[in-house]
């Protein structure tokens, strides 16, 4: 019972935390403003949207499927859809954005003789979607410096480089964190010793690497494209330029979403969209307006897994 009343307080203090954020977020911004650039985004939009969620679903249930048979662990296609969207419904209603995950490696190892090898496929299909993330956020934060198109708040620049230092070393504080904590349990230690030789059967060989990254590359493919399909609809996009900076900004929204803090990423993200936009010389209520019609959207794309919240378990084949 304490464990529960712990979790739920935790569980509390992290929507507490999202709403505060949200909260400085609206002090940053004009809020007719921002209730206008909303309204920009049409109905077409979020349906296409909507579209393209489902399409990273069948394609991430893929990588996972494709992940766990390597391990040993095969699963029909059918279930490893509906087991991801049960995860990403979950991710979205519940703070720290993993628990879906955590609940779908549960459920996958519940009817199998090897529950870690039905852990680490999850793990490392996420791994690999972060890493090729991080690589494309590496990528296009290096076309702007190089395009010049980041400003500063003075004429070296300065202000708006160090918000934007702050917001990678937030990332980095958090990632670099949870390692050192991990790395304390002698248990976890085990725990990522095992991983690694999995990690290597599972995304280091080949042909799993060139499929993997692939795959990876695909899935934030669409997750961009869900936030140029809003800013198109929104009328932000004046031709290729304006669309990979839109892209390289919104790549950034996705990392901030790694950290931790909050559910499903609300507050962090639309906190990185006040900093971002003014650098490139763009409105910040644009940025926010893009941020919370992408949450909203997928959030109301994750909902088909609600319907699987009581179903068993997926098989063995």
């Amino acid at each position: 019972m304490n464990l529960f009343r712990n979790t739920g307080i935790r569980i509390a203090l992290k929507w507490l935390v999202t709403a505060l954020i949200i909260g400085a977020v609206l002090l940053f911004v004009d809020g007719k403003t921002l209730i206008r650039e909303v309204a920009r985004i049409p109905p077409s939009a979020l349906v296409f949207g909507l579209v393209l969620g489902v399409g990273q679903v069948c394609l991430s249930a893929w990588r996972w499927r494709y992940t766990a048979g390597l391990l040993g662990l095969p699963i029909p296609y059918m279930q490893a859809v509906r087991e991801y969207y049960l995860a990403t419904f979950t991710n979205q209603v519940l703070p720290g954005g993993v628990l879906g995950d955590v609940n779908r490696a549960l459920r996958h190892g519940a009817d199998t003789d090897n529950r870690a090898a039905a852990a680490h496929g999850v793990a490392i299909e996420r791994l690999s979607g972060q890493v090729v993330l991080a690589a494309v956020v590496v990528t296009g934060l290096a076309w702007l410096f190089i395009t010049g198109r980041i400003i500063g708040n003075d004429a070296t620049g300065s202000g708006s480089l160090g918000h934007l230092y702050s917001l990678l070393a937030a990332v980095a504080t958090v990632v670099l964190l949870a390692w050192f904590f991990a790395r304390r349990s002698e248990r976890v230690s085990v725990y990522f010793d095992t991983l690694r030789e999995d990690l290597t059967l599972a995304l280091l060989s080949w042909p799993a690497f060139p499929l993997q990254v692939l795959t990876s590359l695909l899935v934030v493919a669409s997750y961009l494209a869900v936030f140029l399909v809003l800013a198109n609809g929104a009328g932000y996009l004046a031709g290729l330029p304006s669309a990979v900076v839109v892209a390289a900004l919104c790549s950034l929204l996705l990392l901030s979403m790694v950290i931790p803090v909050t559910v499903s990423g609300w507050g962090v993200r639309e906190g990185a969209a006040v900093i971002l936009w003014p650098m490139v010389g763009l409105p910040a209520e644009q940025g926010v307006a893009l941020s919370v019609a992408y949450g909203v959207l997928i959030f109301v794309s994750s909902l088909p897994g609600a319907l699987f919240v009581f179903s068993s378990p997926a098989k063995k084949c």
